[in-house]
């Protein structure tokens, strides 16, 4: 299904992923860098809990990165955020942990966006939780190794957003967190815009398709 849509959560959206069948169901919520992942995927578990609620929580693939330490001995540090920077095993192991639901509750990591750290165990996702968004830039990727996340999803989502838009909003982000003009700039140049590229050339077609 494809939808253009203004909204944050559409109705069709909501109607969706309300009528996926299972006692835990793991969505997949993609999209480019800038595309409006967090936004999205909160705004969707806070609508299926205002129906259901505590049912439904937010999985951020982003506390996969690896740390700076680790990226500078690969000569990644100025590169992270792209494909090749995460953690991609121990996200897999994460999710197959949360689709098995056989403890009580699961701790996940949470990226620090102000420290640029990842905090381990950062948020608890209990088993009465039915609805898992997981949220990411390349959990649709047609390549290794994430391509192995695919079997983890009940359902994909991708969020269509065009380059332009992309690019105003990642200078923004990177604008709020105090960096000037010229190293805003430099930093969608040399790594978002090319990340983004990747997610919107090398992923696998979604069962639903958000353009906003």
């Amino acid at each position: 299904m494809s939808i253009k849509t203004n909204t944050i959560v559409s109705t069709e959206l909501l109607n969706y992923v309300k009528a996926l069948s299972g006692n835990r169901i793991v969505v997949a919520l993609a999209g480019a860098p800038g595309a409006g992942k967090s936004t999205v995927s909160q705004a969707l578990v806070e609508a299926l809990n205002s129906v259901m609620p505590g049912s439904a929580a937010v999985v951020p693939g982003d506390g996969f990165h690896y740390d700076d330490e680790v990226l500078g001995s690969l000569n990644l540090l100025d590169r992270k955020g792209s494909p090749d920077t995460f953690d991609v095993g121990g996200f897999r192991s994460l999710l197959l942990r949360l689709r098995a639901n056989n403890e009580p509750a699961v701790a996940v990591p949470v990226f620090d966006r102000t420290l640029e750290i990842s905090r381990a165990a950062g948020r608890l996702i209990s088993s009465d939780v039915k609805y898992l968004i997981v949220e990411g830039n390349y959990l649709l990727l047609d390549l290794a190794p994430w391509s192995s996340l695919r079997d983890c999803f009940d359902a994909t989502i991708m969020l269509q957003v065009d380059r332009k838009t992309l690019e105003a909003r990642l200078l923004d982000r990177w604008r709020s967190l105090g960096f000037d003009e010229s190293a805003s700039y430099e930093k969608v140049r040399r790594n978002d815009l090319p990340n983004a590229d990747i997610v919107i050339s090398a992923s696998n077609i979604a069962d639903f398709t958000i353009t906003n």
